[in-house]
């Protein structure tokens, strides 16, 4: 995986922050000043916007295969594209995240979501030759989802509304993109395929290195806060 950014620890600083407006004889006014003060609640509201427009890029990056036919074991828009190797293109050359090359393979790897939490970009696996996870696609919203389909087919987007897809709709799952880190099960299997060792850290490792700066400077307003609070 070459590229890995800070949800986790964002996600752990925003439940940090939750947990200081809720507990009894803290002033949520006062945190929030405090963060404003260090300038983080402006960094955390545009790490969570730039993961929204990585979705966004995903998807319109997505529709510009359009028409580019099946080719079976194709991973590029030279020589075709299957199913699975249209994903892991998409993901690849979007966020820069190499997924599995199989669609069960990328099934394991990613996490599990409900249906009906769709968001555009996540995954999308049907039961199309007989066994689990054997077809898969990229949603786009509106209950429609982009995919190379079957030999003689181009790159389309669909309906998941269609009986077809409805009787053979397999589940949803969800990358975890430079937005948020893949749980240590899934990271493993993301894994798998070797990569080129960097020389340096890459942008989004030195964010999640400056979110965890960040995360201590919450910490440590919540200490400051409660032993203000005893002295009251």
């Amino acid at each position: 995986m070459r590229k890995i950014a800070p949800a986790l620890i964002i996600a752990s600083a925003a439940l940090l922050a939750a947990g200081v407006h809720a507990a009894p004889g803290n002033s949520g006014d006062d945190m929030d000043k405090l963060l404003a003060d260090k300038g983080l609640l402006t960094k955390m509201d545009h790490v969570r916007q730039s993961v929204s427009n990585k979705a966004s890029e995903l998807v319109v990056n997505a529709m510009g295969f359009l028409g580019v036919p099946y080719k079976r074991g194709g991973n590029t828009a030279e020589t075709g594209f299957d199913c699975s190797g249209f994903v892991r293109a998409i993901y690849e050359q979007s966020v820069g995240l190499l997924l599995p090359r199989r669609a069960e393979q990328q099934a394991a790897a990613t996490q599990r979501i409900e249906k009906n939490d769709l968001q555009p970009g996540d995954l999308v696996f049907f039961n199309t030759m007989r066994r689990a996870f054997s077809h898969v696609g990229i949603y786009v919203g509106d209950g429609k989802f982009i995919h190379s389909p079957k030999p003689g087919a181009e790159v389309r987007v669909e309906s998941m509304g269609v009986s077809y897809w409805q009787r053979r709709f397999d589940g949803a799952r969800r990358v975890q993109t430079p937005g948020g880190a893949l749980p240590e099960t899934q990271r493993t299997a993301a894994l798998s395929v070797p990569q080129p060792q960097a020389t340096m850290a890459s942008p989004e490792v030195q964010a999640a290195q400056a979110t965890a700066s960040q995360l201590a400077v919450v910490q440590q307003a919540q200490q400051m806060l409660q032993q203000e609070q005893y002295r009251r």
